[in-house]
C-alpha cells in the first residue's frame, strides 16, 4: 500500500482555505489546473511510497513513539507558492516551523527504522499543502498573487497521521486519489 505521514489540519482551517481556493479557481488561467479535493488536503511529513502490509505494524508503532516524544505546537496556513513552474500550486505554513521540521525528521526516521526505503527523488521537507496541479508548466501568476495574501486561522497540532493513498485505477477523466487514515497517534508532550 502507498503510505505517507502527515499533519491533517482541522475542519475550521480547511473551511478557510476552501473559501480562498473557491475565489482563486475563478481567476484567469485557473481552469488549466486540476484542483485537489478538500478531503485530501494535508501537510506531508514523510512519503514512504509502496509499503508491504507486514511492515505497517512496525511503522505504525515507530510513528506512535515519535508522536509520544512530540509536544503540541501551533501552525497556520499562509500565503502561496508553486513548484515546477506551475505544475503544483500550494499554500504555505507559518508558526512553529522548527517543531514541524522535527516531527518530519522523526517521521522519516520511523520509516527508515521500520525498513521502509525512501522513494527515489527524496527531497528535503518543505511544508506546504497542495491545492492544484497541472500536467505541464503553467502560468499561475494570478493564482499566486491571490494566495499571497491568504492567512488562515492558527491551530494547535496535537497528532500525526499515517495515511494510505489509493491512486486512481479506472482511467476515468477527473478521477482523484483517495486518502484513508490508517493511524492517528496523539502527541505525548514529552518534547
Amino acid at each position: 500500500m502507498r503510505l505517507f505521514a502527515a499533519v491533517l489540519p482541522p475542519e475550521e482551517v480547511l473551511a478557510a482555505l476552501d473559501a480562498e481556493v473557491a475565489a482563486v479557481r475563478g481567476l484567469p488561467g485557473a481552469d488549466r489546473l486540476r484542483w485537489t479535493e478538500r478531503a485530501g488536503w494535508h501537510l506531508t511529513l514523510a512519503f514512504y511510497g509502496e509499503v508491504a502490509g507486514d511492515s505497517v505494524p512496525d511503522l505504525t508503532a515507530r510513528l506512535e513513539r515519535a508522536a509520544h516524544r512530540t509536544a503540541p505546537f501551533r501552525l497556520a496556513l499562509r500565503g502561496g507558492g508553486q513548484f515546477g513552474r506551475g505544475r503544483a500550486l500550494w499554500t504555505g505554513v507559518s508558526g512553529d516551523l522548527a517543531a514541524l521540521r522535527l516531527l518530519a525528521g522523526r517521521a522519516e526516521s520511523a520509516g527508515r527504522r521500520a525498513g521502509v526505503a525512501e522513494p527515489e527523488g527524496h527531497r528535503r521537507h518543505r511544508p506546504h499543502l497542495t491545492v492544484a496541479r497541472a500536467r505541464s508548466a503553467t502560468s499561475v501568476g494570478p493564482c499566486l498573487a491571490a494566495l499571497d495574501g491568504f492567512e488562515g486561522p492558527d491551530w494547535t497540532v496535537t497528532d500525526l497521521a499515517l495515511v494510505r493513498s489509493d491512486l486512481p485505477r479506472s482511467g476515468a477523466p477527473g478521477e482523484r486519489p483517495r486518502y484513508r487514515t490508517v493511524a492517528r497517534p496523539p502527541f505525548g508532550g514529552a518534547g
